[in-house]
């Protein structure tokens, strides 16, 4: 049965519409607009009709309502009595899905509704398919909570753009996943995925490593190197702790986001830029703008879209989730069957503020496959 909610003035309708549409639906009439906006807050309407008689209300009133109860994701079908072709036009760019004269002819009413409630399922079933996708490929974001959720969304909506990314958030969250799932979302999937670690590469190194050279360009070269740049091709390099690059390397990178091209280092011939480029760090870029340890231009340049990926104190009803698929994961690899975690231990897993993320708990479970004999932990 179908769920309607009938904003009217006009109470004879409640008595002709209910009788007709039984008993495939079921009619609620509220004569306050308070009353319609408490009743999509709590989910009672599955489709919201609209009586907008100009008899008790203005257009300007009816067009400023329809606008404001938009927004409450319910599907709106307006019925009027004034179906002309500006007013209709006008009724639908605001948010309404369908339009119907007034007196209604019932066997139209039923059929937009009906129509009305099927489009918003769709709506909402290919919402889920989109986040599904979205978090199949970040396996370290497990998790149905509404932190987790956004950073699906996120990925999703960036993932087939050429806009640089700045993934931001605490050591050990999965900032890197989070890159890994944008690249394969998006229409560069089967081009390479190059993760650069920038604080692991030396300060006298990394120009050549992300940049490349020809032979002889510095002591010690023996041949040409293409460098991350050119080897990530038309596919994502991924920059990670970008707040460890020195300013003089934050300079050649900031040129390279602007030129879209770059030169190996004791070559003066221009490489075109066809990666994508995304980019990381665990730590405060605006802090480190104001302390004068990151250049403003290049934060500016790199901050063009940021997902924050949340600490696991911070979305704590992803634990279970999460601690289940690193014991399949590990069950699994040490050939051992663990199956199980016991509700007092996940309790613990639960309550525990986790330092170290998503990272220290895929540890901890590791390790307790390791030490587990029986089937349970």
């Amino acid at each position: 049965m179908i769920r309607l909610v009938l904003y009217s003035q006009d109470f004879k309708l409640l008595p002709l519409l209910t009788s007709a549409l039984k008993p495939l639906f079921s009619l609620k009439l509220e004569s306050a607009k308070e009353q319609v906006r408490q009743a999509t807050a709590r989910g009672d309407a599955e489709v919201l009709v609209l009586d907008f008689d100009r008899n008790y209300s203005s257009f300007e009133q009816q067009i400023a309502f329809l606008s404001e109860i938009a927004d409450s994701q319910v599907p709106i079908v307006v019925m009027s009595d004034d179906l002309r072709r500006s007013t209709t036009t006008e009724f639908l760019q605001r948010g309404a899905y369908d339009c119907i004269g007034k007196p209604p002819s019932l066997p139209e009413f039923k059929v937009v509704v009906r129509r009305a409630y099927e489009h918003a399922l769709l709506e909402k079933e290919l919402a889920e398919m989109r986040r599904a996708e979205a978090s199949r490929h970040c396996d370290q974001l497990i998790g149905t909570s509404g932190r987790s959720q956004v950073v699906y969304d996120l990925v999703r909506r960036v993932a087939s753009l050429s806009a640089t990314v700045l993934i931001t958030g605490e050591s050990g969250t999965g900032k890197e996943l989070v890159a890994h799932a944008i690249h394969n979302l998006g229409n560069r999937s089967k081009q390479p995925f190059v993760p650069v670690s920038c604080g692991a590469i030396p300060e006298s190194l990394i120009e050549a490593e992300l940049f490349g050279h020809e032979k002889g360009a510095f002591t010690g070269t023996t041949g040409a190197r293409a460098g991350y740049l050119e080897q990530a091709g038309e596919g994502t390099l991924f920059l990670d702790e970008i707040g460890e690059l020195s300013p003089n390397t934050q300079v050649k990178l900031l040129r390279v986001l602007q030129e879209k091209e770059f030169c190996r280092l004791g070559s003066g011939k221009r490489i075109p830029l066809n990666a994508r480029i995304l980019l990381a760090t665990h730590q405060n870029l605006q802090r480190m703008v104001e302390a004068g340890t990151f250049r403003q231009d290049l934060f500016f340049r790199v901050n063009v879209m940021q997902i924050h990926v949340p600490p696991l104190r911070e979305r704590t009803e992803d634990i279970p989730a999460l601690a289940r698929h690193f014991l399949r994961k590990y069950s699994k690899e040490y050939d051992k069957p663990v199956n199980d975690i016991r509700p007092d231990a996940m309790e613990l897993l639960v309550a525990y503020p986790w330092a170290g993320n998503v990272r220290e708990l895929e540890n901890l479970i590791q390790g307790a496959v390791i030490l587990t004999d029986g089937d349970a932990i």
